[in-house]
Protein backbone atom coordinates (compact mmCIF):
# COMPACT_ATOMS: atom_id res chain seq x y z
CA UNK A 1 0.00 0.00 0.00
CA UNK A 2 1.05 3.58 -0.67
CA UNK A 3 0.10 6.87 1.02
CA UNK A 4 -3.13 8.40 -0.23
CA UNK A 5 -1.21 11.42 -1.57
CA UNK A 6 0.72 9.15 -3.93
CA UNK A 7 -2.45 7.32 -4.97
CA UNK A 8 -4.21 10.59 -5.75
CA UNK A 9 -1.32 11.78 -7.92
CA UNK A 10 -1.40 8.54 -9.91
CA UNK A 11 -5.19 8.63 -10.09
CA UNK A 12 -5.04 12.11 -11.61
CA UNK A 13 -2.50 10.88 -14.13
CA UNK A 14 -4.81 7.94 -14.94
CA UNK A 15 -7.62 10.44 -15.57
CA UNK A 16 -5.35 12.18 -18.12
CA UNK A 17 -4.25 15.08 -15.92
CA UNK A 18 -0.75 16.06 -17.05
CA UNK A 19 -0.40 19.52 -15.46
CA UNK A 20 -1.23 20.89 -12.02
CA UNK A 21 -0.75 24.35 -10.54
CA UNK A 22 -0.02 25.19 -6.95
CA UNK A 23 2.32 25.78 -4.04
CA UNK A 24 3.61 23.07 -1.69
CA UNK A 25 3.30 23.70 2.03
CA UNK A 26 3.84 21.85 5.24
CA UNK A 27 0.25 20.61 5.22
CA UNK A 28 0.07 19.25 1.67
CA UNK A 29 3.55 17.89 0.95
CA UNK A 30 2.25 14.31 0.92
CA UNK A 31 0.49 14.82 -2.41
CA UNK A 32 3.82 15.99 -3.83
CA UNK A 33 5.37 12.64 -2.97
CA UNK A 34 3.71 11.17 -6.04
CA UNK A 35 3.76 14.07 -8.53
CA UNK A 36 7.10 13.33 -10.19
CA UNK A 37 6.56 9.57 -10.01
CA UNK A 38 3.26 9.99 -11.88
CA UNK A 39 4.90 12.15 -14.55
CA UNK A 40 2.72 15.17 -13.83
CA UNK A 41 4.09 18.63 -14.62
CA UNK A 42 3.76 20.90 -11.60
CA UNK A 43 3.78 24.66 -12.16
CA UNK A 44 5.00 26.53 -9.08
CA UNK A 45 3.14 29.81 -8.85
CA UNK A 46 3.93 32.86 -6.74
CA UNK A 47 0.49 32.97 -5.11
CA UNK A 48 -2.50 30.64 -4.90
CA UNK A 49 -4.59 33.22 -6.73
CA UNK A 50 -2.16 32.90 -9.62
CA UNK A 51 -2.49 29.11 -9.46
CA UNK A 52 -6.26 29.33 -9.77
CA UNK A 53 -6.17 31.74 -12.70
CA UNK A 54 -3.53 29.61 -14.45
CA UNK A 55 -5.72 26.54 -14.03
CA UNK A 56 -8.63 28.56 -15.44
CA UNK A 57 -6.60 29.61 -18.49
CA UNK A 58 -5.30 26.08 -19.02
CA UNK A 59 -8.84 24.70 -18.87
CA UNK A 60 -10.15 27.25 -21.36
CA UNK A 61 -7.27 26.56 -23.75
CA UNK A 62 -7.47 22.77 -23.63
CA UNK A 63 -11.04 21.92 -22.66
CA UNK A 64 -9.57 19.76 -19.88
CA UNK A 65 -10.06 20.47 -16.16
CA UNK A 66 -7.54 22.76 -14.51
CA UNK A 67 -6.21 21.17 -11.32
CA UNK A 68 -4.69 22.96 -8.32
CA UNK A 69 -2.97 21.85 -5.12
CA UNK A 70 -3.22 24.26 -2.18
CA UNK A 71 -2.71 24.13 1.56
CA UNK A 72 -5.39 24.39 4.21
CA UNK A 73 -6.56 27.75 5.49
CA UNK A 74 -4.95 30.65 3.60
CA UNK A 75 -4.12 28.44 0.63
CA UNK A 76 -7.83 27.92 0.08
CA UNK A 77 -8.87 31.50 0.86
CA UNK A 78 -6.28 32.81 -1.60
CA UNK A 79 -7.76 30.73 -4.41
CA UNK A 80 -11.40 31.54 -3.71
CA UNK A 81 -11.42 34.44 -6.18
CA UNK A 82 -10.30 32.30 -9.15
CA UNK A 83 -12.84 29.68 -8.11
CA UNK A 84 -15.56 32.31 -8.14
CA UNK A 85 -14.45 33.36 -11.61
CA UNK A 86 -14.48 29.76 -12.83
CA UNK A 87 -17.96 29.25 -11.39
CA UNK A 88 -19.29 32.35 -13.11
CA UNK A 89 -17.74 31.50 -16.49
CA UNK A 90 -18.40 27.73 -16.46
CA UNK A 91 -14.76 26.65 -16.30
CA UNK A 92 -13.87 23.11 -15.12
CA UNK A 93 -11.50 23.45 -12.15
CA UNK A 94 -10.60 21.00 -9.40
CA UNK A 95 -9.00 22.44 -6.26
CA UNK A 96 -7.52 19.83 -3.94
CA UNK A 97 -6.68 21.26 -0.54
CA UNK A 98 -5.75 19.80 2.79
CA UNK A 99 -7.85 20.50 5.87
CA UNK A 100 -7.02 20.15 9.55
CA UNK A 101 -7.85 16.75 11.01
CA UNK A 102 -9.79 18.23 13.91
CA UNK A 103 -11.09 21.75 14.48
CA UNK A 104 -13.88 21.50 17.08
CA UNK A 105 -12.07 20.70 20.32
CA UNK A 106 -8.86 22.60 19.74
CA UNK A 107 -8.21 26.21 18.81
CA UNK A 108 -5.08 27.81 17.44
CA UNK A 109 -3.44 25.22 15.14
CA UNK A 110 -1.68 26.46 12.02
CA UNK A 111 -4.06 27.40 9.15
CA UNK A 112 -7.18 26.75 11.20
CA UNK A 113 -10.52 27.88 9.79
CA UNK A 114 -13.91 27.59 11.45
CA UNK A 115 -15.48 26.10 8.33
CA UNK A 116 -13.11 25.49 5.44
CA UNK A 117 -15.59 23.31 3.60
CA UNK A 118 -18.22 26.03 3.89
CA UNK A 119 -15.80 28.64 2.60
CA UNK A 120 -15.21 26.56 -0.53
CA UNK A 121 -18.94 26.10 -0.98
CA UNK A 122 -19.46 29.87 -1.39
CA UNK A 123 -17.72 29.84 -4.80
CA UNK A 124 -17.62 26.20 -5.92
CA UNK A 125 -20.22 23.94 -7.45
CA UNK A 126 -19.63 21.74 -4.45
CA UNK A 127 -17.19 21.59 -1.55
CA UNK A 128 -16.71 18.25 0.21
CA UNK A 129 -14.29 16.71 2.69
CA UNK A 130 -12.97 13.19 2.03
CA UNK A 131 -12.36 11.55 5.40
CA UNK A 132 -11.38 8.20 3.91
CA UNK A 133 -9.34 7.22 0.83
CA UNK A 134 -12.43 5.66 -0.72
CA UNK A 135 -14.32 8.93 -0.33
CA UNK A 136 -11.45 10.83 -1.95
CA UNK A 137 -11.52 8.49 -4.96
CA UNK A 138 -15.29 8.76 -5.33
CA UNK A 139 -15.31 12.53 -5.06
CA UNK A 140 -12.48 12.91 -7.56
CA UNK A 141 -14.31 10.72 -10.09
CA UNK A 142 -17.54 12.56 -9.37
CA UNK A 143 -15.81 15.83 -10.26
CA UNK A 144 -14.51 14.50 -13.58
CA UNK A 145 -17.87 12.94 -14.42
CA UNK A 146 -19.70 16.21 -13.79
CA UNK A 147 -17.18 18.17 -15.88
CA UNK A 148 -18.36 16.05 -18.81
CA UNK A 149 -22.03 15.57 -18.05
CA UNK A 150 -23.33 18.94 -16.81
CA UNK A 151 -22.37 22.58 -16.85
CA UNK A 152 -18.66 22.58 -15.85
CA UNK A 153 -17.89 24.49 -12.69
CA UNK A 154 -15.18 24.38 -10.00
CA UNK A 155 -15.13 21.64 -7.35
CA UNK A 156 -13.43 21.95 -3.97
CA UNK A 157 -12.07 18.70 -2.52
CA UNK A 158 -10.63 18.80 1.01
CA UNK A 159 -8.52 15.97 2.43
CA UNK A 160 -7.50 15.83 6.10
CA UNK A 161 -3.73 15.94 6.58
CA UNK A 162 -3.53 12.59 8.36
CA UNK A 163 -5.70 10.91 5.73
CA UNK A 164 -3.53 12.27 2.92
CA UNK A 165 -0.38 10.87 4.51
CA UNK A 166 -1.91 7.58 5.64
CA UNK A 167 -1.82 4.31 3.74
CA UNK A 168 -4.58 3.79 1.22
CA UNK A 169 -5.85 1.03 -1.04
CA UNK A 170 -5.08 1.38 -4.74
CA UNK A 171 -7.26 3.88 -6.57
CA UNK A 172 -9.94 2.40 -8.85
CA UNK A 173 -8.98 2.14 -12.50
CA UNK A 174 -11.06 3.69 -15.24
CA UNK A 175 -13.36 6.58 -14.54
CA UNK A 176 -16.06 8.09 -16.70
CA UNK A 177 -15.46 7.70 -20.42
CA UNK A 178 -15.69 10.77 -22.57
CA UNK A 179 -19.08 11.49 -23.96
CA UNK A 180 -21.72 14.17 -24.12
CA UNK A 181 -25.04 14.97 -22.59
CA UNK A 182 -27.69 12.42 -23.38
CA UNK A 183 -29.57 13.25 -26.54
CA UNK A 184 -32.70 14.35 -24.77
CA UNK A 185 -33.42 17.00 -27.38
CA UNK A 186 -34.59 14.67 -30.19
CA UNK A 187 -38.24 15.50 -29.73
CA UNK A 188 -37.58 19.24 -29.98
CA UNK A 189 -35.77 19.40 -33.32
CA UNK A 190 -39.00 19.34 -35.33
CA UNK A 191 -40.39 22.25 -33.28
CA UNK A 192 -37.19 24.25 -33.82
CA UNK A 193 -37.20 23.43 -37.53
CA UNK A 194 -40.82 24.52 -37.88
CA UNK A 195 -40.18 27.80 -36.07
CA UNK A 196 -37.12 28.47 -38.24
CA UNK A 197 -38.96 27.79 -41.50
CA UNK A 198 -41.88 30.00 -40.49
CA UNK A 199 -39.75 32.93 -39.35
CA UNK A 200 -39.20 35.87 -41.67
CA UNK A 201 -36.51 37.33 -39.43
CA UNK A 202 -34.83 34.50 -37.48
CA UNK A 203 -31.91 35.50 -35.27
CA UNK A 204 -29.41 33.16 -33.60
CA UNK A 205 -27.67 34.32 -30.42
CA UNK A 206 -24.58 32.32 -29.42
CA UNK A 207 -22.86 32.35 -26.02
CA UNK A 208 -19.74 30.72 -24.64
CA UNK A 209 -21.53 27.40 -24.33
CA UNK A 210 -21.75 27.29 -28.12
CA UNK A 211 -18.00 27.70 -28.70
CA UNK A 212 -17.66 24.15 -30.03
CA UNK A 213 -19.89 25.03 -33.00
CA UNK A 214 -17.30 25.66 -35.68
CA UNK A 215 -19.56 25.50 -38.72
CA UNK A 216 -22.30 28.00 -37.89
CA UNK A 217 -21.33 30.54 -40.57
CA UNK A 218 -22.20 28.53 -43.70
CA UNK A 219 -25.37 27.15 -42.12
CA UNK A 220 -26.63 30.61 -41.15
CA UNK A 221 -25.89 31.90 -44.65
CA UNK A 222 -27.93 29.04 -46.09
CA UNK A 223 -30.80 30.00 -43.82
CA UNK A 224 -30.36 33.75 -44.38
CA UNK A 225 -30.56 34.06 -40.60
CA UNK A 226 -29.13 36.97 -38.63
CA UNK A 227 -26.82 36.33 -35.72
CA UNK A 228 -25.31 37.96 -32.66
CA UNK A 229 -22.94 36.70 -29.95
CA UNK A 230 -22.08 37.42 -26.38
CA UNK A 231 -18.46 38.33 -25.67
CA UNK A 232 -17.70 34.68 -24.90
CA UNK A 233 -19.40 33.50 -28.08
CA UNK A 234 -17.23 35.51 -30.47
CA UNK A 235 -15.92 33.43 -33.34
CA UNK A 236 -18.87 31.04 -33.54
CA UNK A 237 -19.89 33.18 -36.52
CA UNK A 238 -16.85 34.12 -38.66
CA UNK A 239 -15.87 37.75 -39.33
CA UNK A 240 -17.47 39.21 -42.41
CA UNK A 241 -20.63 37.10 -42.28
CA UNK A 242 -23.14 39.35 -44.07
CA UNK A 243 -25.97 39.00 -41.55
CA UNK A 244 -23.89 39.03 -38.36
CA UNK A 245 -24.53 41.79 -35.80
CA UNK A 246 -21.30 40.92 -33.99
CA UNK A 247 -20.78 40.97 -30.21
CA UNK A 248 -22.56 44.25 -29.54
CA UNK A 249 -25.23 42.67 -27.35
CA UNK A 250 -24.42 45.00 -24.44
CA UNK A 251 -25.16 48.11 -26.53
CA UNK A 252 -28.40 49.60 -25.17
CA UNK A 253 -29.86 49.82 -28.66
CA UNK A 254 -29.23 46.14 -29.34
CA UNK A 255 -32.68 45.63 -27.80
CA UNK A 256 -34.13 47.46 -30.80
CA UNK A 257 -32.18 45.25 -33.19
CA UNK A 258 -33.35 42.12 -31.39
CA UNK A 259 -36.92 43.36 -31.58
CA UNK A 260 -36.68 43.29 -35.36
CA UNK A 261 -36.42 39.48 -35.16
CA UNK A 262 -39.57 37.36 -35.06
CA UNK A 263 -37.83 34.30 -33.57
CA UNK A 264 -34.66 34.25 -31.46
CA UNK A 265 -32.69 31.04 -30.94
CA UNK A 266 -30.29 31.24 -27.98
CA UNK A 267 -27.53 28.64 -27.85
CA UNK A 268 -25.34 28.27 -24.78
CA UNK A 269 -25.79 31.56 -22.94
CA UNK A 270 -27.45 32.40 -19.64
CA UNK A 271 -27.66 36.05 -20.82
CA UNK A 272 -26.27 37.27 -17.52
CA UNK A 273 -25.79 40.88 -16.46
CA UNK A 274 -22.24 40.85 -17.83
CA UNK A 275 -23.62 39.84 -21.24
CA UNK A 276 -26.40 42.42 -21.45
CA UNK A 277 -25.77 45.23 -18.96
CA UNK A 278 -29.51 45.55 -18.66
CA UNK A 279 -32.21 43.57 -16.90
CA UNK A 280 -33.35 41.54 -19.92
CA UNK A 281 -32.99 41.18 -23.68
CA UNK A 282 -35.49 44.01 -23.97
CA UNK A 283 -37.79 42.31 -26.46
CA UNK A 284 -40.87 40.10 -26.32
CA UNK A 285 -39.85 38.22 -29.48
CA UNK A 286 -40.45 34.49 -29.14
CA UNK A 287 -37.38 32.87 -27.58
CA UNK A 288 -36.08 29.32 -28.08
CA UNK A 289 -33.30 28.39 -25.68
CA UNK A 290 -30.77 25.53 -25.79
CA UNK A 291 -28.70 25.02 -22.64
CA UNK A 292 -27.36 22.42 -20.19
CA UNK A 293 -28.27 24.43 -17.10
CA UNK A 294 -31.71 23.56 -15.74
CA UNK A 295 -31.84 26.83 -13.78
CA UNK A 296 -31.43 28.83 -16.98
CA UNK A 297 -34.06 26.75 -18.76
CA UNK A 298 -36.55 27.21 -15.91
CA UNK A 299 -36.94 30.92 -16.62
CA UNK A 300 -40.39 31.88 -17.91
CA UNK A 301 -41.25 33.19 -21.35
CA UNK A 302 -39.17 30.82 -23.49
CA UNK A 303 -39.21 27.45 -25.23
CA UNK A 304 -36.53 25.45 -23.31
CA UNK A 305 -34.44 22.61 -24.75
CA UNK A 306 -32.05 20.76 -22.45
CA UNK A 307 -29.07 19.71 -24.51
CA UNK A 308 -25.61 20.30 -25.87
CA UNK A 309 -25.44 23.39 -28.09
CA UNK A 310 -23.28 21.67 -30.69
CA UNK A 311 -25.50 18.59 -30.88
CA UNK A 312 -28.76 20.51 -31.15
CA UNK A 313 -27.41 22.93 -33.77
CA UNK A 314 -25.96 20.04 -35.78
CA UNK A 315 -29.27 18.16 -35.72
CA UNK A 316 -31.17 21.31 -36.67
CA UNK A 317 -28.83 21.97 -39.59
CA UNK A 318 -29.49 18.43 -40.88
CA UNK A 319 -33.22 18.83 -40.38
CA UNK A 320 -33.39 22.12 -42.33
CA UNK A 321 -31.09 21.47 -45.28
CA UNK A 322 -32.81 23.75 -47.77
CA UNK A 323 -32.06 27.47 -48.27
CA UNK A 324 -34.52 29.81 -46.59
CA UNK A 325 -35.83 33.21 -47.63
CA UNK A 326 -35.90 35.92 -44.97
CA UNK A 327 -36.33 39.68 -44.76
CA UNK A 328 -32.87 40.45 -43.34
CA UNK A 329 -30.52 42.50 -45.52
CA UNK A 330 -26.74 42.88 -45.19
CA UNK A 331 -27.10 46.65 -45.58
CA UNK A 332 -29.26 47.16 -42.49
CA UNK A 333 -26.97 45.01 -40.35
CA UNK A 334 -23.82 46.71 -41.64
CA UNK A 335 -25.31 50.12 -40.86
CA UNK A 336 -26.21 49.03 -37.35
CA UNK A 337 -22.73 47.65 -36.71
CA UNK A 338 -21.10 50.82 -38.00
CA UNK A 339 -23.23 52.95 -35.67
CA UNK A 340 -22.32 50.81 -32.66
CA UNK A 341 -18.61 50.88 -33.48
CA UNK A 342 -18.71 54.68 -33.77
CA UNK A 343 -20.37 54.87 -30.35
CA UNK A 344 -17.55 52.87 -28.78
CA UNK A 345 -14.89 54.97 -30.49
CA UNK A 346 -16.49 58.09 -29.05
CA UNK A 347 -16.89 56.59 -25.58
CA UNK A 348 -13.31 55.31 -25.29
CA UNK A 349 -11.08 57.31 -27.64
CA UNK A 350 -7.88 55.76 -28.91
CA UNK A 351 -8.80 52.09 -28.42
CA UNK A 352 -10.69 51.16 -31.60
CA UNK A 353 -7.77 51.99 -33.98
CA UNK A 354 -5.44 49.81 -31.87
CA UNK A 355 -7.95 46.95 -31.98
CA UNK A 356 -8.30 47.24 -35.75
CA UNK A 357 -4.52 47.19 -36.21
CA UNK A 358 -4.03 44.17 -33.97
CA UNK A 359 -6.97 42.27 -35.44
CA UNK A 360 -5.43 42.62 -38.91
CA UNK A 361 -1.88 41.74 -37.88
CA UNK A 362 -1.99 38.96 -35.29
CA UNK A 363 -1.74 35.29 -36.31
CA UNK A 364 -5.20 33.82 -36.82
CA UNK A 365 -4.90 31.29 -34.00
CA UNK A 366 -3.71 33.77 -31.37
CA UNK A 367 -5.38 33.15 -28.01
CA UNK A 368 -6.00 36.24 -25.91
CA UNK A 369 -6.56 36.57 -22.17
CA UNK A 370 -7.73 39.99 -21.02
CA UNK A 371 -8.23 41.71 -17.70
CA UNK A 372 -10.85 44.13 -16.44
CA UNK A 373 -9.57 47.17 -18.33
CA UNK A 374 -11.04 49.79 -20.64
CA UNK A 375 -9.10 48.41 -23.57
CA UNK A 376 -10.76 45.01 -23.18
CA UNK A 377 -14.20 46.51 -22.64
CA UNK A 378 -14.02 48.17 -26.05
CA UNK A 379 -12.17 45.34 -27.77
CA UNK A 380 -14.73 42.71 -26.78
CA UNK A 381 -17.30 44.56 -28.87
CA UNK A 382 -15.34 45.71 -31.91
CA UNK A 383 -12.78 42.91 -32.34
CA UNK A 384 -14.23 39.89 -34.16
CA UNK A 385 -12.58 36.50 -33.62
CA UNK A 386 -11.72 34.23 -36.58
CA UNK A 387 -12.94 31.19 -34.62
CA UNK A 388 -14.48 30.49 -31.21
CA UNK A 389 -12.64 29.97 -27.96
CA UNK A 390 -9.80 32.41 -28.69
CA UNK A 391 -10.60 35.34 -26.38
CA UNK A 392 -11.03 34.77 -22.66
CA UNK A 393 -12.16 37.45 -20.22
CA UNK A 394 -13.28 37.34 -16.56
CA UNK A 395 -16.77 38.39 -17.52
CA UNK A 396 -19.06 37.07 -14.81
CA UNK A 397 -17.15 37.53 -11.56
CA UNK A 398 -15.29 40.52 -12.94
CA UNK A 399 -12.04 40.06 -11.07
CA UNK A 400 -8.91 42.12 -11.59
CA UNK A 401 -5.56 40.38 -12.01
CA UNK A 402 -6.86 37.62 -14.29
CA UNK A 403 -5.03 38.19 -17.56
CA UNK A 404 -1.40 37.43 -16.79
CA UNK A 405 -1.76 34.15 -14.84
CA UNK A 406 -4.60 32.94 -17.09
CA UNK A 407 -2.43 33.59 -20.14
CA UNK A 408 0.37 31.57 -18.53
CA UNK A 409 -1.99 28.64 -18.10
CA UNK A 410 -3.30 29.16 -21.62
CA UNK A 411 0.22 29.19 -23.05
CA UNK A 412 0.89 25.81 -21.45
CA UNK A 413 -2.21 24.36 -23.09
CA UNK A 414 -2.68 26.18 -26.41
CA UNK A 415 -0.94 25.01 -29.56
CA UNK A 416 -0.33 28.50 -30.90
CA UNK A 417 0.52 32.07 -29.86
CA UNK A 418 -0.93 33.48 -26.65
CA UNK A 419 -1.04 37.08 -25.44
CA UNK A 420 -2.27 38.90 -22.34
CA UNK A 421 -4.01 42.30 -22.19
CA UNK A 422 -4.11 44.14 -18.88
CA UNK A 423 -4.58 47.62 -17.51
CA UNK A 424 -1.86 49.28 -15.48
CA UNK A 425 -3.82 48.91 -12.23
CA UNK A 426 -5.23 45.40 -12.56
CA UNK A 427 -1.89 44.07 -13.80
CA UNK A 428 -0.42 44.79 -10.38
CA UNK A 429 -2.85 42.40 -8.67
CA UNK A 430 -0.88 39.40 -9.93
CA UNK A 431 2.28 41.06 -11.20
CA UNK A 432 4.44 38.57 -9.30
CA UNK A 433 3.46 35.85 -11.77
CA UNK A 434 5.87 37.49 -14.24
CA UNK A 435 8.38 35.38 -12.34
CA UNK A 436 6.44 32.21 -13.18
CA UNK A 437 6.20 33.15 -16.87
CA UNK A 438 9.92 33.96 -17.02
CA UNK A 439 10.82 30.75 -15.19
CA UNK A 440 8.83 28.76 -17.75
CA UNK A 441 10.51 30.59 -20.65
CA UNK A 442 7.15 31.53 -22.21
CA UNK A 443 7.11 33.67 -25.36
CA UNK A 444 4.25 35.70 -23.95
CA UNK A 445 3.54 39.28 -25.03
CA UNK A 446 1.73 41.30 -22.36
CA UNK A 447 -0.01 44.39 -23.71
CA UNK A 448 -0.14 46.83 -20.80
CA UNK A 449 -2.74 49.57 -21.34
CA UNK A 450 -1.36 52.37 -19.21
CA UNK A 451 -3.57 55.38 -18.49
CA UNK A 452 -2.18 55.98 -14.99
CA UNK A 453 -5.59 55.45 -13.46
CA UNK A 454 -8.54 53.25 -12.76
CA UNK A 455 -9.84 54.73 -15.97
CA UNK A 456 -13.29 53.16 -16.05
CA UNK A 457 -14.04 54.12 -12.44
CA UNK A 458 -12.72 57.64 -13.01
CA UNK A 459 -14.96 58.09 -16.04
CA UNK A 460 -17.97 56.68 -14.17
CA UNK A 461 -17.38 59.10 -11.30
CA UNK A 462 -17.22 62.03 -13.68
CA UNK A 463 -20.38 60.85 -15.45
CA UNK A 464 -22.14 60.64 -12.06
CA UNK A 465 -20.89 64.14 -11.16
CA UNK A 466 -18.63 62.77 -8.42
CA UNK A 467 -15.23 64.35 -8.03
CA UNK A 468 -12.73 61.60 -9.00
CA UNK A 469 -11.32 60.18 -5.76
CA UNK A 470 -8.79 57.37 -5.29
CA UNK A 471 -8.55 56.60 -9.01
CA UNK A 472 -4.98 57.68 -9.79
CA UNK A 473 -1.84 55.78 -8.87
CA UNK A 474 1.92 55.87 -9.02
CA UNK A 475 3.06 53.16 -11.37
CA UNK A 476 6.46 51.47 -11.18
CA UNK A 477 9.14 52.00 -13.75
CA UNK A 478 7.85 49.31 -16.07
CA UNK A 479 11.13 48.92 -17.94
CA UNK A 480 13.06 48.21 -14.75
CA UNK A 481 10.35 45.93 -13.44
CA UNK A 482 10.47 43.82 -16.61
CA UNK A 483 14.25 43.65 -16.41
CA UNK A 484 14.11 42.55 -12.78
CA UNK A 485 12.08 39.50 -13.80
CA UNK A 486 14.23 38.80 -16.87
CA UNK A 487 11.49 39.87 -19.27
CA UNK A 488 11.63 41.91 -22.45
CA UNK A 489 10.21 45.42 -22.62
CA UNK A 490 9.00 47.78 -25.34
CA UNK A 491 7.11 51.05 -25.79
CA UNK A 492 5.74 51.18 -29.35
CA UNK A 493 5.74 54.59 -31.02
CA UNK A 494 3.12 53.73 -33.68
CA UNK A 495 0.52 51.11 -34.52
CA UNK A 496 2.91 49.53 -37.02
CA UNK A 497 5.57 49.43 -34.35
CA UNK A 498 3.12 47.78 -31.95
CA UNK A 499 2.18 44.95 -34.29
CA UNK A 500 5.82 44.29 -35.18
CA UNK A 501 6.82 44.15 -31.51
CA UNK A 502 3.94 41.83 -30.67
CA UNK A 503 4.72 39.38 -33.44
CA UNK A 504 8.40 39.32 -32.45
CA UNK A 505 7.40 38.66 -28.84
CA UNK A 506 5.68 35.43 -29.88
CA UNK A 507 9.10 33.88 -30.51
CA UNK A 508 11.22 35.75 -27.94
CA UNK A 509 11.70 32.83 -25.57
CA UNK A 510 10.67 35.01 -22.63
CA UNK A 511 7.73 37.25 -21.67
CA UNK A 512 7.66 40.76 -23.16
CA UNK A 513 5.96 43.66 -21.39
CA UNK A 514 4.61 46.10 -23.99
CA UNK A 515 3.45 49.43 -22.59
CA UNK A 516 0.84 51.25 -24.66
CA UNK A 517 -1.05 54.44 -23.85
CA UNK A 518 -4.25 55.94 -25.27
CA UNK A 519 -2.07 58.31 -27.32
CA UNK A 520 -1.00 55.33 -29.46
CA UNK A 521 -4.41 55.13 -31.13
CA UNK A 522 -5.13 58.84 -31.24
Amino acid sequence: MRPLGVELAFMLQDREVDTVFGIPGVHNIEIYRGVEQAGIRHVLTRHEQGAGFMADGYARATGKPGVCFVISGPGLTNILTPMGQAYSDSVPMLVISTVLDETAARRGPLHQMRDQEGAGRTVADWSETARTPEAAYQLLDRAFAEFLAVRPRPKSLHVPIAVLGGEAPAFPAGGMAEGQIGETWDGHISALAQALRQARRPLFLFGGGARWIGFAGPVLERWNAASMTTYAGRGVVPPGAPLHFGSYLARPSSAEALSRADAIFVFGSELAQGDLWRESLGTDTRLFRVDIDAEVLARPGQYPIYGDAFGVFDDLSRSVEEPLETDWTPAEIAATRARWKAEIDAERPGIVPVCDALSAALPENTMIFSDMTQFAYAAKEVWDMPKPGLWHHPTGFGTLGYALPAAIGGALGHDGPVMAIAGDYGFQYTIQELGTAAELGLSLPILLWDNNALGEIRDNMISAQISPVAVTLKNPEWRHLAAAYGCGYAEPASLGDLTAILNSAFTAGRPTLIRATPALGA
